[in-house]
């Protein structure tokens, strides 16, 4: 039963280690997105289609 216990500790101790590590990569920079912003701009000149509301496609055959 004692091994369950040190089991335990030791698997606490191991995932407080991966949180700390993860919390100073995050500080570092380590995550930053340097590429998409630099190539976002190549795809803003997409063309959005709206779909017709009922009321457009109705003006549309009235005139």
């Amino acid at each position: 039963m004692s091994v369950i216990y040190l089991l335990i500790g030791i698997s606490i101790c191991v995932a407080i280690g991966f949180f700390v590590a993860f919390i100073i990569a995050v500080k570092s920079g380590q995550y930053d997105d340097d590429y998409t912003p630099s190539v976002r701009m190549l795809f803003d000149d997409e063309i959005k289609k709206t779909p017709k509301t009922e009321k457009q496609t109705i003006k549309e055959k009235q005139i």
